[in-house]
């Protein structure tokens, strides 16, 4: 079979880009758009359905990938990819989100997903110092989150007079919104897969390539969701998608890991992205406790903050 030359892969990679962020664009829209009709027509607040529904389903290939790292032989991955993804939803999604429109949010609603955020960072921070999330550790967790779902089920109804007509574009939201986050899952694959075939055809570093395509596209569906969110002024939604998609990744995705097999913590964690980690969940809580706002320049900030971790990550 002929080999493709530089030319044709470079043309091929540039394709698999345009297209995945086509994909991006709808899937984002679809998500949203249709989220707000579910949240509507059930009587739910937008913001249960972003920190549940949208949130879940966005984090789940993340949820695969620690999995099979983990049964594979690699747990690093599948810590690194808890803890990277929960820095790149702060800093970098809700920096670029508040930068495209200021995120106004009331903060007795999100006040218990502060709390629960910051209660699972904790459990986290203590499994990193250890060097081991256990299977029964991995177990609570799990039970932990269902209990939270749970609860915010029950506190996320609203009064009949609180909801606004919406209308909807398909008689289906509820598979459209489906179709959103897998549209989102499909078109952040092929960016990045289109990045890197790009970038090893150029002769781009194999390091530079995983510092900055992968490491920016493993949050892509969690940005577009929020970008379309932001675009439409749905504030509570992207408060929503990312304290969701934080306690996802920490009660769920590094959770079913353990359950799946024992966790094995690299002491490197412990030492340079765990106080990372951290600070930045901190900082979140204190703008959902105590703010109720996140401007643009917060925003700039946050964003300019990633980009310095990312560089110093791979300095490190």
């Amino acid at each position: 079979m002929h080999e493709l030359n530089t030319y044709q892969l470079v043309v091929v990679a540039l394709g698999a880009i345009s297209f995945g962020i086509y994909l991006l664009v709808k899937g984002g829209d679809w998500t949203i758009d249709n989220a707000v009709v579910i949240a509507e027509k059930f009587g739910l607040s937008k913001l249960f359905i972003a920190a549940t529904i949208v949130a879940f389903g966005t984090s789940a290939p993340e949820l695969f990938t620690s999995v099979n790292a983990n049964l594979s032989g690699y747990p690093g991955i599948s810590v690194g990819n808890v803890v990277g993804s929960n820095i790149a939803n702060v800093l970098m999604v809700i920096g670029i989100s508040a930068i495209i429109a200021p995120i106004v949010f009331l903060r007795a609603q999100v006040r218990v997903d502060a709390l629960v955020m910051l209660g699972a960072t904790a459990a986290m921070v203590a499994a990193i110092m250890y060097g081991l999330l256990p299977r029964w550790g991995g177990i609570v967790m799990v039970v932990a989150i269902v209990l939270y779902v749970v609860y915010q089920y029950k506190a996320a109804k609203l009064d009949v007079e609180e909801v606004e007509e919406h209308e909807a574009d398909s008689s289906y939201p509820g598979v459209m919104m489906i179709v959103g986050i897998v549209t989102l899952v499909v078109g952040s694959e092929l960016l990045v897969q289109g990045a890197v075939a790009g970038g090893m055809a150029l002769g781009v570093p194999e390091a530079v390539i995983g510092m900055t395509v992968i490491a920016f596209g493993t949050s892509l569906p969690e940005l577009t969701a929020c970008v379309a969110a932001a675009r439409k002024n749905h504030s509570d939604m992207i408060i929503g998608g990312i304290v969701g998609s934080n306690i996802f990744n920490i009660l769920s995705v590094m959770a079913v890991s353990a359950v799946a097999k024992p966790l094995v913590i690299d002491s490197r964690f412990a030492s340079f992205d765990m106080p990372i980690v951290v600070a930045v969940t901190l900082l979140f809580a204190a703008f959902l406790l105590f703010a109720g706002r996140i401007g643009r320049v917060a925003g700039a900030l946050m964003a300019v903050g990633y980009l310095g971790f990312t560089f110093a990550q791979y300095q490190y």
